[in-house]
């Protein structure tokens, strides 16, 4: 349902924003959250909201932070996190999320270089780690307030802001300006320490004004009516900026702690659209691939797939579509395609992906379920969504055009550049590396290969610092590869190798929650990883998955060999990125000589 659009440059903050929005509507259900009571779900009012935005900025200023100050949350995607990040700009200070899965040195490394005061977490246990910062030499001292929420710890912020007068907040709200400091990012990084990127008000609201301006998106998260479940960590900025999309908008937002139960949550909140990855949606194709067994059930599957694919290419091409493909579309969603969309809610209408490329065939298989499928990219030096796709004209595989306040342009080697109102203003304490980071005319250098066509949609092709040179000098872009493979269910993470070297190989871990059901689909008796990656007939599926995979790219190219890691890449062992990028130089170090072995023999010879 159509609302009034909101010119968000007439504030100085997102947080003045959504207060403006508590004011103006305050009956409107802003949010949802899981209810003790199961599958309910607890509504809070956009009034509800911005007395809590209020307590929790009340709540920071009773604790003694000045304007300025940097704060941490440490913890899952919650509706707290959102209240005490909003509390915490509203009184002018800085936030630095720290991600669940940073080590003890990442943290001390970002408390250090940020010099946080103040943290709140989510258990006893991150409180705790918190509290060793201080036996540093460096930190001592520094952090003086360390709560967490399974303490009392949002009770506890709140009731510090009793004795403090509300005009105390009112007055700092009205002190921010649009260029100060609204949070310091660290990049999650897949190689090296981590970065901390500078990110103004006005960065943040510039581009939330040109994606409401757009209105692509709108029906989805900021009209009347739209509903959207958030579950990736909204200390990565594209959740968070989608997240205040919604909460300064009229639609209901649920922000969820636990990804591990989105199915049974899509059932129960219906959404009307998803933020995700690219991962998330392979698993959920992979898990009907899988669930679909084998023998004619399996061929029925194939089939859908098949035809959605069709369906979307006809759709996207403008061309007349026959009465035999109506038919068989319609066949293809009766028998699978509906269940798919029902297991995501049944109200499921588009899915708006970032983070990572996304497979075109991914994408066209979801838009043959009749769900829309739109990509955003962007960075966290971008704010989130530097470019995104419309729902008019969009072309599967390619991310879009750049949003109003931004420009883009392509650079040496077909680099993608960019400059405009969502660019980050510098990386924290690094001059040098914001200088280099920066194109002498003052264009962000991406990092990422791009091509732009004739009518502006840009589309991502790889990472400059990824691509692979063979020592037969074959330049490989290793991602249109991993994505390939990563479609078949048994396979969980991909990481290609070959730089310097003869052939292209690759690493590949296996998918244990989709191995017991793989295993009794082909009738073969229940085995562990390790036993797996030794069975002959699991080896010949993924050396059949790696053929269909090599179709898509020349010989020289190719996957060669593979060697299966009995151990997944996680965020948790530190593997993947928060946002489920494989971290190459860290799977580089540990399995270097696996990867050494996949090359040993023609070395030799």
């Amino acid at each position: 349902m159509g609302a009034p659009l909101i010119d968000l440059m007439q504030f100085t903050s997102v947080s003045a924003a959504v207060l403006d929005r508590a004011r103006r509507r305050p009956r409107q259900v802003a949010v949802e959250r899981p209810s003790a009571l199961g599958a309910a779900w607890e509504k809070i009012s956009a009034a509800s909201l911005g007395d809590a935005i209020r307590a929790a900025g009340l709540g920071w200023i009773g604790l003694g932070l000045k304007p300025g100050d940097a704060v941490s949350i440490l913890g899952s995607t919650s509706y707290e996190w959102m209240v005490m990040d909003l509390g915490a700009q509203a009184a002018g200070l800085v936030t630095v999320p720290i991600y669940e899965t940073d080590s003890y040195e990442q943290v001390k490394w970002i408390a250090q270089k940020a010099q946080v005061k103040a943290v709140i977490t989510d258990s006893t246990v991150q409180a705790n780690m918190i509290r060793q910062l201080d036996r540093e030499p460096e930190l001592a001292g520094q952090i003086s307030v360390v709560f967490s929420l399974d303490d009392s710890g949002f009770t506890r912020l709140l009731e510090h802001g009793r004795a403090i007068p509300p005009a105390e907040l009112d007055e700092r709200l009205q002190q921010i300006k649009l260029d100060d400091l609204c949070t310091i990012v660290f990049t999650s990084g897949t190689t090296g320490r981590p970065k901390g990127v500078e990110i103004t008000h006005a960065n943040f609201l510039r581009p939330l004004n040109a994606v409401i301006e757009r209105g692509s998106w709108n029906d989805w998260i900021y009209n009347l009516g739209a509903r959207v479940i958030y579950f990736l960590p909204v200390a990565h900025v594209l959740a968070r900026f989608l997240g205040y999309q919604q909460l300064v908008g009229h639609g209901t937002a649920a922000f969820l702690p636990n990804p591990k139960t989105i199915v049974q949550d899509m059932q129960t909140f219906k959404p009307n659209a998803l933020l995700v990855v690219p991962r998330v949606l392979e698993k959920i194709y992979n898990a009907a691939d899988a669930t679909a067994g084998s023998g004619i059930k399996l061929r029925i599957f194939r089939m859908a797939a098949r035809t959605a694919e069709q369906w979307a290419r006809l759709q996207e091409s403008g061309a007349e579509i026959s009465f035999g493909q109506k038919v068989k579309i319609r066949m293809a969603r009766r028998l699978v395609l509906n269940k798919i969309r029902k297991l995501m809610g049944g109200n499921l209408e588009g899915i708006v992906s970032g983070g990572a490329p996304m497979a075109e065939r991914l994408g066209r298989f979801f838009i043959g379920c009749g769900i829309e499928v739109l990509q955003g990219y962007g960075a966290t030096e971008t704010t989130g969504p530097l470019t995104m796709s419309d729902r008019i004209g969009n072309k599967t595989g390619y991310v879009g055009h750049p949003l109003l306040c931004n420009e883009v342009r392509l650079g040496e080697g077909g680099e993608l550049q960019a400059r405009g109102g969502s660019i980050m203003r510098g990386y924290h304490g690094e001059e040098q590396l914001t200088r280099e980071a920066f194109t002498e005319d003052g264009w962000l250098k991406t990092g990422d290969i791009a091509q732009i066509d004739a009518d502006g949609n840009v589309k991502i092709t790889g990472r400059a610092k990824e691509i692979i040179v063979t020592a037969g000098g074959k330049n490989v872009a290793p991602e249109v590869l991993e994505e390939r493979l990563k479609g078949h269910p048994l396979i969980s993470q991909v990481m290609v190798v070959g730089d310097n070297k003869p052939f292209v190989a690759a690493l590949v871990t296996l998918d244990k929650e989709m191995l017991p059901t793989w295993l009794k689909n082909h009738g073969m008796a229940q085995m562990d990883v390790t036993r797996a990656a030794r069975d002959p007939r699991v080896l010949e599926a993924l050396q059949r998955a790696v053929q269909r995979t090599n179709r898509a790219v020349s010989r020289a190219e190719s996957i060669r060999k593979i060697k299966i890691i009995t151990t997944d890449w996680t965020t948790e062992n530190g593997m993947l990125t928060p946002s489920l990028k494989i971290k190459r130089n860290r799977i580089r170090d540990a399995y270097g000589e696996q990867i050494e072995d996949l090359y040993a023999k023609t070395e030799k010879q």
